[in-house]
């Protein structure tokens, strides 16, 4: 891939996660001060860096805590940042949860918790009901990141196996009022399904939580199961006084690289914020459209640039290395082999592609022919889940590091070459 495409496609990259820094994300959503304590809260891979800018930008006292990803800390003077491990939860992340639950603890109707919510905060806030064990969450987690359901689903079902998620830390508040800053990492910004909804009130009922495993044929562990047919309904919730505002989102940030794109004289075509389907599927569809514009010139003519944004999956049928974005793009490369038009780069916002050191990867019409001349099958590379090790071998992956925020997938596709 020649320096020029990748410099233009890593631009719009940038692009797309400065649309969502924290400091620019909190700076004109932040609410009136109370007359008694502010409490801040978060959870998600972002959250340290919330945390961190909140406290630029508050000027009243405060007090907090947050928990994030390891190795995804920002230094913060008042709130204090946990740190515990992702995607599937660990013990730290039990000691997170409490904490979350002790901050919120003691409050009344004067007094102001400020939740930072972001992407990733399901597995980092376990707290396992009454009869369910950390060990019974991890196994939930895992099966269900290997199932392929959408990220909606699976934090639907996880909002049933939770002391705190789906509002519920929200109701531990006393009464407090509450401000929800989230950024959103999931197709249709829904505010509830963002790291499960902590204090987002309203969360399904056990039957249609039953309903949607069997309609997925989801096989989840028989404890968790056991606890969901000896569940009783929720009983009538309080309902506390919530604001909620999405301060960042997919669709902010593509407008942003769109932006980006048009100011280098190349079209933007914005395919999506909110695609969601199995990876390799999912790319297929996009090198048809990809295709289209290069050879018919609809609906753009070259040069043009197909931006799209969501969730995709990855359903896991081997023990390969490689997550959503980089199965996207190496089912791409194969969909256009020998294609000297386009060059594509898609990757995770928040800088880690699922649980690999990746953010994501490049491709264009060489990659293929270049994984077989380093030995791969690239094919059976992506039917046995291992695009990381393909992509690796052509010095295809593309590394960033934590970014300090998540907005989900970023994925920019370049049909023909960009002027200058």
């Amino acid at each position: 891939m020649a320096d020029n495409h990748r410099a233009f496609l890593s631009g719009l990259f940038d692009a797309a996660v400065a649309a969502a820094d924290p400091l620019n994300a909190l700076g004109s959503n932040l609410p009136e001060a109370p007359r008694g304590r502010t409490v801040v809260i978060g959870a998600g891979k972002g959250a340290a860096q919330l945390a961190q800018a909140f406290e630029g930008l508050w000027d009243a006292p405060f007090e907090g805590v947050v928990v994030t990803r390891y190795g995804y800390g920002a230094p913060c003077h008042t709130i204090r940042v946990m740190e515990a491990a992702h995607p599937v939860p660990d013990a730290a992340g039990l000691a997170a949860a409490q904490a979350l639950k002790s901050a919120v603890s003691g409050l009344g109707p004067d007094d102001l918790v400020i939740a930072l919510i972001c992407g990733g905060g399901s597995s980092l806030l376990p707290d396992p009901p009454a009869g369910l064990t950390l060990t019974d969450l991890q196994e939930l987690n895992a099966a269900l990141l290997e199932s392929g359901a959408p990220i909606s689903v699976m934090n639907a079902i996880r909002k049933r196996f939770s002391g705190i998620n789906g509002g519920r830390l929200a109701e531990l508040a006393g009464g407090a009022r509450i401000c929800n800053l989230i950024v959103s990492d999931v197709p249709g910004d829904d505010p509830g399904a963002v790291a499960s909804g902590p204090t987002v009130p309203g969360r399904p009922g056990a039957a249609e939580v039953a309903a949607l495993i069997e309609a997925r044929g989801l096989a989840l562990p028989q404890a968790c199961m056991d606890h969901l047919r000896q569940q009783p309904e929720d009983g009538a919730a309080p309902h506390p006084d919530v604001t909620t505002r999405i301060i960042a989102s997919a669709a902010q940030s593509l407008e942003a690289a769109a932006c980006r794109a048009s100011a280098e004289g190349v079209t933007p075509w914005v395919l999506s914020d909110r695609i969601e389907g199995e990876a390799r599927e999912v790319a297929l569809v996009h090198a048809a459209l990809a295709r289209q514009a290069a050879t018919a010139g609809t609906p753009y003519p070259a040069p043009v640039v197909l931006l799209s944004g969501g969730e995709t999956t990855v359903t896991l049928r081997h023990r390969g290395k490689g997550g959503r974005n980089s199965a996207f793009q190496l089912s791409l490369a194969l969909a256009l082999e020998g294609e000297p038009w386009f060059h594509a780069l898609a990757a995770d916002t928040d800088g880690i592609d699922g649980s690999e050191d990746n953010a994501g990867a490049w491709v264009d019409g060489t990659t293929a022919a270049r994984i077989r001349a380093a030995g791969l099958d690239p094919l059976q590379s992506l039917q046995r889940d291992d695009s990381y090790s393909a992509l690796k071998a052509v010095n295809g992956l593309f590394m960033t590091g934590p970014t300090g925020t998540n907005v989900n997938d970023f994925r920019a596709i370049l049909i023909g070459t960009p002027r200058g």
